[in-house]
Parts: C-alpha cells; structure tokens; sequence
C-alpha cells in the first residue's frame, strides 16, 4: 500500500484565512518530506470554511518548495470554468512541477458555488463531460481549433498568427496529458465504469461509509473489462480520516472530543448533506430515518484514531471491508494542535504504514 495525502480543509469560520493556507501548505510539505506519495486538494469559492478557491494555484505555489512528492488538483471543478482557462492552467501547472502533476477533475459538489456560476438548474453533469471533451481536444489538437458544444466553443480562427504564436493554446508536459482522476463521492458510483472505461482512475471520498466505499470498485473494473484494460487496485486511491498519537487517550481526545477538528469537519458535512437531501451517504441501512443519522455515529464510523498499532489494525480492517486498494489518502483536516497535527502524520508514515505493509505481506 503507498501512502497519500487528500484535503478538502475545513477551517473555523474565525480562523485568519493566511493562517489557514499558510497549515495546510505546511501539510503538504510535511507530506513531501515524509516521503508521501502524492497529495490532492479541492477547491470551493464560496465556503468560509472550505476556503482554497483554487486548486491549481495553491499546488502553483507549492511548485518550487516541494522535491518529490506528485501534487493533484483534487479537484477542478469543470462546470465552473472555461475549458480553454482550464486547459491552459493546467497545461502550465504541468510544466511548473516539472510532470509531478495529476488532474482531479469533478463536476463540483457545492450548491452554492452552482449557484454563484449559474448552474443551479444546469445539467452539470453533462457540462462536466464537454468540458473535459474540450480540454483533452485542445490539447491534441492543432490551432486554429474547431471545438464546438452546447455550452462552449472554441477557435482562433479569426485571429491566428501561428508564425508568432499567436492563438495557439498550450499543452501539458506530460503526454498525451496528466494522469486524470475523477473522485467518487456517492455509493454505486456510474461515473466510476465511465472514467476507468476512459483510462482514468478514481478516489473514494472519506466521508463514505466503508460499506458504500465497497460499492466503487466493482464498477471501476465493469469500466475497465469494457476497453480490455486490467483491473488493476493500484488505480484505486481511498481517502479516509485518520489521526495517530503516542498514546491512545490523547488520540481519542483529539479526534472525538467537542473541539476536535475532525468531529468540527463532520458537523460541516452532516449539515451540508442534510440539506442536500444526502444523508445517505452516512446511513448503513438506505432506509434508515433521516433523524437517526446523528453526529456522533457518523464520526464513529468515518474516523480512525488511535497508536500506530492501533490505527494500523483499523486501517487493514477497513481494507477487508472495502477490497484491496493502491493508496490510502490520509485526509487533512484542520491542525488546531500543529504538534498533534504533524505528528499523527510522521506516526502515519514512519509507523504505521510499514506495519500495514509487513502485516500484508506476511503468508
């Protein structure tokens, strides 16, 4: 199993908003150093306490401060954006990390952001696979471009000086293009057979329950049998909550406690699925009742906390539950305690995952 690094941070609505970036950089660093695998972080503009606006330029600013470690985009919202703006933004970000990057893409999962950009009564779905469509036409194509949509187009026809360079968009360091990831973020996920049948791979959310996170990887390989492509798990990355300590009581006491930012992160979500009528992303049984979903089991079931032998134990019994997977995401969450924050992750990666390791590969 590699080791990985996912975050969608929630901060305190209080929280200095350059204190907030100013961690969650630090994270991603910490995540280089300690020889994480990769690293993911989405994007929302219009969430106090989601507050990264822009996947793309946070991973820009990380471009000259990290050595090895593969930075995601996790991710591009495409509805909300122009797919030439996409395409060239990613095309640059490409060349900044010199090919360490990986393209998260996803039709965005806040109404209030679909609200901001007009897409509330859209079809965003649909929006999604032309914005991709243009952004991976653009970048195999030639100019002047003839890319036409429902709900974009694009050419330089009209003002194309190829000899200058002019109207020519650019592309990718990688090719044919970065690695594309979509997230899975509902049980069952259709979208999931649609992208491994594209070539592209998949992370489940860690705000799944480990019985809906099962769910995705019979679909992944429905997609990939469908191109003759090998199912293989090492495409599959799981993000999931996890916080590690030297001694189980402070774990405990950081991860469940009232101020614990982990139990602050799933009262966001609890709130936000509750209105999005989505409450059954938390419910075992689908007809279970709404008001039986409460906060204390979804933090139950959805966060790891322990020792390194601990968590380690919790980890590969999720992993029975799920199936086998590539890489576990640990999902960054808010460091009220920075001491207690990047030590769960040295104990993650200096602990506990050669322990999960040596327990799986021994007969």
């Amino acid at each position: 199993m590699q080791l990985g690094f996912f975050t969608m941070p929630v901060h305190p609505l209080d929280k200095d908003w350059r204190q907030a970036l100013a961690e969650d950089r630090a994270a991603f660093l910490l995540a280089d150093e300690l020889g994480f695998r990769e690293a993911y972080v989405g994007e929302h503009v219009s969430d106090q306490a989601e507050n990264i606006t822009s996947s793309p330029l946070f991973l820009a600013s990380l471009a000259g401060a990290t050595r090895q470690i593969r930075l995601g985009t996790g991710t591009v919202n495409l509805p909300n954006r122009h797919p030439a703006s996409v395409a060239a933004e990613i095309a640059m970000l490409d060349h900044l990390l010199d090919g360490r990057l990986n393209f998260g893409i996803s039709p965005g999962g806040l109404p209030s952001d679909w609200e901001v950009f007009g897409t509330l009564a859209a079809d965003r779905n649909a929006m999604f696979l032309e914005a991709i469509n243009h952004v991976l036409a653009i970048w195999a194509g030639e100019p002047p471009y003839d890319i036409a949509g429902k709900y974009w187009s694009i050419s330089t026809a009209r003002t194309l000086i190829a000899e200058i360079g002019q109207g020519v968009l650019p592309r990718p360091l990688q090719r044919p293009h970065p690695p594309i990831i979509v997230t899975a973020v509902a049980p069952h996920s259709q979208g999931v057979t649609e992208a491994a049948a594209r070539g592209w791979d998949m992370i489940s959310a860690n705000f799944l329950l480990p019985c809906w996170v099962a769910t995705h990887w019979p679909r992944f390989a429905a997609g990939c049998a469908r191109i003759g492509r090998a199912a293989d798990p090492a495409s599959w990355r799981v993000a999931k909550s996890v916080f590690v300590a030297d001694d189980a009581a402070t774990a405990r006491a950081y991860a469940t406690e009232a101020a614990s930012p982990y139990r602050f992160y799933y009262a966001q979500m609890l709130t936000k699925m509750r209105r999005a009528g989505r409450l059954n992303l938390f419910k075992p049984d689908p007809a279970m009742a709404d008001e039986a979903v409460t906060l204390d089991d979804v933090c139950r079931q959805l966060v790891i906390h322990g020792t390194p032998d601990q968590v380690a134990d919790e980890i590969l019994a999720f992993r029975e539950q799920t199936g086998d997977f590539g890489t576990l995401l640990y999902a960054g969450h808010d460091w009220r305690d920075p001491t207690l924050a990047r030590r769960s992750m040295v104990l993650m990666a200096e602990k506990v995952l050669p322990r999960i390791n040596t327990t799986r590969a021994t007969p």
